[in-house]
């Protein structure tokens, strides 16, 4: 069986414009693609109109051009894809790995994350009440190996840790839109924060149930502020700016413990980048954030 041809993507949320941290991202994951001789592809991850400033997608895909980080295909907006995610959804309801709930949360922590109404045992009747839709997990001890954290291993619990895949506004949640994409861009690998660790042996039953392999994973530390807080729009951290990008791209390769020479100064952001894919060194990215 020969092995399927890398393709990797950056997945911003377009709550504000791209910050250090998602760039740091973004050019870890455009670096570990073009070492691989791969694909690098966007997908603009809107899906929460309750979250999102109006402006950011096209301020995100501004900074992305200014730094040269092009994606390979048109870039993907979550939004246009409710119709998939539906498909997905109707497809997990007829198999019975998903269930309607219209459990509050106060509920939940009262039964100790435990539905009151049995909702996975079919028996919730909403009625006229909001009810969002839940991925049904196995209770499972799932292992992994990420290709810069190693060996991991997580507990699934079943009911207890079930996710919102629709939430009761009818938005479509992460955890499947993420998984969805990954399946119809034939996402072979991902890089991304390691905020995220904690939901991939989650995503990897939703990507079973939907019949497809996970992708490789590799986590990278995220970049923390002044307080050791995550470097976040929700942290108030400062956009990009987009008239130094060949010092913001040194900065980030620097992040990464690629050790970027100080003639990269001079050269273009395109130069840089080739630089970075030629020499990438996925081993040099530090375990911890610095």
């Amino acid at each position: 069986m020969t092995e399927r041809s890398y393709r990797g993507r950056f997945a911003p949320s377009p709550t504000g414009p791209l910050h250090f941290g998602s760039l740091v991202t973004a050019v870890a994951s455009y670096a570990e693609a073009k070492s691989r001789q791969g694909q690098w592809l966007v997908r603009i991850e809107d899906l929460d109109p309750l979250r999102e400033n109006p402006e950011a997608s096209d301020h995100i895909l501004h900074s992305l051009t200014c730094h040269g980080l092009t994606p390979d295909e048109p870039v993907r907006f979550q939004s246009q894809r409710h119709s998939a995610y539906q498909h997905a959804i109707d497809q997990l309801l007829k198999t019975q790995q998903a269930y309607r709930c219209a459990c509050s949360r106060k509920q939940l922590q009262a039964h100790q994350g435990r539905h009151p109404e049995r909702c996975r045992e079919g028996e919730c009747q909403p009625g006229k009440r909001p009810f969002a839709i839940r991925f049904a997990l196995q209770d499972e001890r799932c292992h992994w190996q990420d290709d810069l954290l190693g060996a991991q291993g997580q507990q699934v619990r079943a009911e207890t840790d079930d996710p919102v895949i629709l939430r009761k506004e009818a938005f479509y949640a992460y955890q499947l839109a993420v998984v969805v994409d990954d399946i119809n861009q034939r996402i072979t690998d991902v890089v991304r924060g390691s905020d995220l660790l904690e939901m991939t042996a989650q995503q990897q039953q939703i990507y079973r149930a939907l019949g497809a392999a996970p992708p490789r994973w590799i986590h990278i530390p995220v970049i923390l502020n002044e307080q050791g807080q995550k470097l976040s729009k929700q942290n108030h951290a400062p956009a990009l700016d987009d008239q130094q990008p060949a010092s913001n791209l040194i900065q980030a390769l620097q992040a990464l413990g690629q050790q970027p020479p100080a003639r990269l100064q001079r050269f273009s952001v395109g130069d840089i980048l080739k630089w970075a894919a030629e020499h990438w060194r996925r081993e040099a990215i530090p375990l911890t954030s610095r």
